[in-house]
């Protein structure tokens, strides 16, 4: 394991430091390290002047379609898509063939993470059998298995029985987890193919109303306070979802939410094109949506930014809209996009984003040597990101086996230029590589 040490670097965007790393932890911050004794201890020299420090990134909501999709994304590919984001760990989500359903799968989901070294990835277990919404899938096996499991989600499906969702609930309690909810009544959404609204019509597709996801989380916010357990709610994507979590946690319920960097970003006018590429579910909502999203996250309502990575073959997006795949790819961008909508709109400082991107997703997910601080004694895993870099998107230009890139085409600001993990370097810009030698 090679030791480094980062000069001059702004931590959360603010201080200019040195940062050692010895051994997978980092040694020290200061101004003035000894950086000629580190060297010659046989530390690796990395200039880092405007650039800024944050910590790993944690992506509570990826989909890596390893087992069975191997032709959209594996573990490794998407370890490595989320490592060139930023990210030292993702939640692979459970909607795999076969369906992450049993400790036997997600135990080999997180050895796959573990053997390609690109960033942790934390499983997510399905919260029914097959996803079917039936009946309960192995909750309790998989908390006890290797990947000890802590997020259980059917996502890409609601758990639309209020029953079965009461099951799920109290059955997570025993160990401490949480059931995040894939919010859509399934009833409400038949063959819905896009944002619910004048353009739907105008279009001639059929509309997706914003109370179909609004119904599902205000029944789920009353359920998780009935029985006093941990709902956290996925890719919340209207006005209505926002006025609901906000109540519910004026009232003290136990819930948390998170918002994509695509429904910060993207409306549906972008739906005009027909383009298959912004066929997403939850679809792009309102310009009005945005604004509430926007206004959720920043002040608190919305916990966390996830991105809902999710990859599709060319063949399942390069054809006509009703036959397309939903889902877009997000890891790569994300930290862009965050930065675009939030911080340089003044509703973000990069500490309120290490905040969501890092450490509440960590905690939400129960992953404790993630979403650490920056501090001497904490794992070495950094982020360093230039925040003056602009960098036009290019769909080929991916770690991902995927192309449904919705910014392609796009001029996005900032660029990750390195990550950690645990004090190897996943992710190390060239010309930095190149200073360091």
């Amino acid at each position: 394991m090679s030791n480094y040490v980062i000069r001059n670097v702004r931590l959360l965007g603010d201080a200019v430091v040195d940062i050692a790393i010895d051994n997978g932890l980092i040694s020290a911050i200061g101004t003035g390290l000894d950086v000629a004794k580190q060297i010659k201890q046989g530390a690796t020299e990395i200039p880092a002047d405007n650039l800024i420090a944050l910590p790993g990134l944690v992506d509570l909501h990826t989909h890596v379609r390893e087992p069975g999709r191997e032709d959209a994304e594996t573990v490794l590919t998407g370890s490595r898509a989320a490592a060139r984001g930023g990210f030292t760990c993702i939640h692979a989500m459970a909607n795999t063939d076969p369906v992450a359903d049993t400790a036997g799968v997600v135990e080999q989901v997180w050895r796959l993470g573990r053997e390609g070294g690109y960033c942790d990835v934390q499983p997510v277990g399905a919260v029914t059998l097959g996803l079917a919404g039936e009946r309960l899938a192995e909750l309790g096996a998989m908390a006890d298995s290797a990947a000890c499991v802590r997020v259980f989600s059917d996502d890409g499906k609601c758990v639309s029985d209020a029953v079965l969702m009461r099951r799920a609930l109290e059955y997570v309690k025993a160990f401490d987890g949480v059931i995040a909810q894939h919010a859509q009544e399934p009833r409400l959404t038949e063959n819905a193919q896009m944002n619910e609204g004048p353009l739907s019509g105008e279009l001639g597709l059929t509309g997706w109303p914003a109370v179909a996801e609004e119904a599902i989380v205000a029944r789920d916010v009353l359920l998780a306070e009935h029985v006093g357990s941990r709902l956290h709610v996925c890719h919340v994507s209207t006005r209505g979802s926002v006025e609901i979590v906000r109540w519910a946690k004026s009232r003290g319920i136990n819930v948390t939410a998170e918002v994509t960097p695509h429904h910060l970003l993207l409306t549906d006018d972008l739906v005009r094109s027909y383009d298959p590429i912004y066929k997403v579910n939850p679809p792009l909502r309102s310009a009005d949506d945005v604004a509430a999203v926007r206004e959720g996250l920043a002040d608190g309502t919305i916990d966390i930014v996830a991105t809902d990575h999710a990859p599709h073959p060319m063949e399942d997006k390069e054809c006509e809209w009703s036959a397309a795949a939903f889902g877009m790819l997000g890891l790569e961008t994300a930290l862009s996009v965050v930065q675009q909508t939030m911080v340089d709109t003044d509703r973000f400082t990069w500490a309120q984003v290490a905040d969501a991107m890092s450490a509440k997703p960590a905690d939400i997910g129960r992953v404790s040597n993630q979403g650490r601080p920056l501090a001497v004694g904490e794992p070495a895993n950094i982020v360093l990101y230039d925040p003056a870099a602009t960098r036009l998107i290019k769909a080929h230009e991916t770690a991902s086996l995927s192309r449904n890139n919705p910014y392609a085409g796009l001029t996005l600001p900032g660029k990750v230029v390195a990550t950690f993990l645990r004090g190897n370097p996943t992710v190390l810009n060239s010309e930095l590589a190149k200073a360091s030698v």
